[in-house]
């Protein structure tokens, strides 16, 4: 990423990067166990091991206060 930003001077790409980790940052900091979880889940579908299923969207997204 950091070469693309070199060759074009374009730092467009770079602004991405760092929104992108930003967002992941304050999510870790809120929730690091959550993150951790999701690092789990991640690893094991990426070896192919079945998923346990979690809870609906709706429902996450309910108890949030958000309708759908």
């Amino acid at each position: 990423m950091l070469d693309e930003v070199r060759g074009s001077l374009d730092l467009g790409a770079l602004n991405a990067f760092v929104h992108r980790w930003w967002i992941s940052a304050c999510d870790t900091a809120q929730d690091p166990e959550g993150r951790r979880q999701m690092h789990v889940r991640a690893d094991q579908a990426l070896a192919g091991e079945p998923l346990a299923q979690g809870r609906p969207w709706r429902e996450i997204l309910a108890a949030r206060g958000i309708d759908v």
